[in-house]
Parts: C-alpha cells; structure tokens; sequence
C-alpha cells in the first residue's frame, strides 16, 4: 500500500473514537501517521482473548502487565480499572473501582505489588497483590513540578513506570503534546519513595522530549524512553545521562524488552514491532482499523512468560492476544 494509503486509512482510524472515553491524544502531524517499513511478522490474533462476565465494566485498555505466576493485569478506563486473569485467560477478579481519573500505566514489581499511573489525576499508586493502597505518590488533582527546595512535590502526567535491580525506580511523564503542555521528563525515585532527580524538559535535542510516553529497563540497566511524538526511543543511565537515540517512523508508544528481543506498539500507526535488543526493526503486523489484529491505538505491550504477546488499545478499548504461527 502506498504512504498516502496508509495516512488516509490512520487518520480514519482514529476517527473511531468520537466520544471523550477514550482519551486518546491523537497526532494531527499526518507525517506521524506513517508506519513502520518492516517484513511481515511470524505472529497472529486470536480472537476473544480475554473474556469476563457480563457484569464486569472495563472500558478502554490502557495498559497490560504480568506477575510472577504468569497471571495477566490489565488496567483499564472503566468502572472496574484492574482485571487480573490467570496464565490461560480466565477472569479471576476486578479491583480499584473509584480509584482513578484516567488510568494509564501499569507495572508489576518483583513482590508482585501493582504500580499504576494516572495522567489526569497526576498520582503515581503502588498496590498490594490484594489491590491494597500501599503508597500514593504526586497530589491527587495537582499538577506541577517535583521540587524537594521548594518543598513541591507534584507530577506533570504521569505516563509509565519502570523497577531498577537494586528497587530504585523512574517514572517519565508529560503526556499531552505541544506548545505549553505538559512537563515531559523522567524523575527517579529510590525504593522507598523518595525523590532522587529527574531530567528532560520540551524539546527535540538529545535528552529533551516532547512526550515521554513509555519506559523499560535493558540488561544492562539503561533505560529506554519512547520519545512519542518525536518517533525515537532516547537510551539514558540510570544517573539520566543521554546514551544514544533511535528513531522510528511513527509513534513509539510503548515496549517489552525481553531476554531475546523487543516488542514496541507504535500508537495510532496501529503497529506491533518486534525489534533485536540493539533496538533495529525486524518485523511488523498490524494496521489502523477495528478488526482483528487492527489498532486504533497500540498503547501497551506485554509478554507472557509463554511468549503471547497483549496490546491493551486504548482507542478500539480492546486487548489483543497475539500467538506465533
């Protein structure tokens, strides 16, 4: 399909979610439309993947995780937010009704507790496996700067969370794009809590960001940023020194970075992309639209010790199981 194709059918793409439910903020540079050149990849959607009993509300997908049982959370925008599943897809339960604004992120510790983020709310929760309120991080309906001198300590949209062998952890945030908006950085904080430093701040040069959408951790420990509306992952230490950057067609969302490879969701190019740890593409699937193995928003990815691979969608409010052929 030709490039022109391919933008005519993202921007009717995200034309699908004409209501406020899906919070999705969508690019109005058709030049971020473009999806990724790959070859095609090995994987396939398996339909109804997830599904819970009638009485269950979860709304629009923001985010997948897995535990250490190999159990599948997923958070979502609905009146029932967390939804855990067993390593088959079973329902199991729902919890954290009333405790979001607009959930976005989620992230399961080593202890198995639960670490979400709310862009609206401005919080950043950690929860017990029970689904307890162990520490709430950030001024529930403040939003600001994080400054210990000033004695502030507040988000600016908190999008993703990522945990450093030794417990410390990080949290980018800046989730609306352009002029004036947001504060776009990643903070760290140590294991308890407490604030260490952050870095970034607006702007397309290396360590700067325009939305510091999702985060993960290597190997090595380096942290990997998707830089979303600047279509680059920047690669920084733990200290947030600048390490080196890669860019991509599209809108880097989100990424998995697993033993072997990475999977990265490109947004409302409606993209999963398997990439070699380097961060080079190797394949893609995937296009805008609202069928099966279709996106309106590939926002977050997770894969299950078994290698499924989920892309909670926060447009088409859906989540999506992918299998090897």
């Amino acid at each position: 399909m030709r490039r022109g194709a391919f933008v005519a059918a993202a921007l009717a793409a995200t034309a699908l979610a004409t209501t406020g439910l899906a919070f999705a903020q969508r690019p109005s540079n058709p030049a971020l439309l473009i999806p990724q050149e790959a070859p095609l990849l090995d994987y396939e959607p398996v339909p109804n993947p997830l599904p819970v009993p009638g009485d269950v509300n979860m709304g629009a997908s923001a985010d997948v995780a897995f535990d250490s049982h190999g159990h599948l959370f997923v958070l979502s925008r609905g009146r029932d937010a967390i939804t855990e599943f067993d390593e088959n897809g079973k329902f199991i339960r729902t919890f954290g009704q009333g405790l979001f604004v607009r959930s976005h992120g989620l992230r399961i510790d080593k202890d198995d507790n639960i670490w979400a983020t709310d862009v609206s709310a401005n919080t950043v929760m950690k929860l017990s496996p029970k689904g307890e309120v162990l520490m709430t991080l950030g001024t529930k309906g403040k939003a600001g700067s994080w400054d210990e001198a000033a004695g502030t300590r507040l988000f600016n949209e908190p999008n993703d969370i990522a945990f450093a062998a030794n417990g410390d952890f990080f949290v980018t945030q800046g989730h609306t794009p352009g002029p004036g908006r947001g504060d776009p950085r990643v903070l760290k904080f140590d294991k308890d809590g407490h604030f260490v430093k952050s870095w970034g701040g607006k702007g397309t040069e290396p360590g700067k960001f325009d939305v510091a959408h999702g985060l993960a951790i290597d190997a090595k420990g380096l942290l990997w940023v998707t830089d979303r509306e600047n279509s680059r992952i920047q690669i920084f230490d733990q200290d947030g020194n600048f390490i080196r950057q890669i860019h991509y067609a599209g809108l880097p969302c989100a990424l998995d970075i697993g033993k072997e490879n990475i999977f990265m969701v490109n947004g409302f190019t409606g993209q999963l992309l398997k990439l070699d740890l380097d961060g080079k593409v190797l394949a893609a699937l995937g296009k805008p639209g609202n069928g099966l193995g279709e996106f309106g928003e590939a926002h977050f990815v997770a894969v299950s010790p078994k290698g499924e691979i989920y892309v909670a969608d926060s447009v088409n409010r859906n989540v999506q199981k992918f299998v090897k052929k």
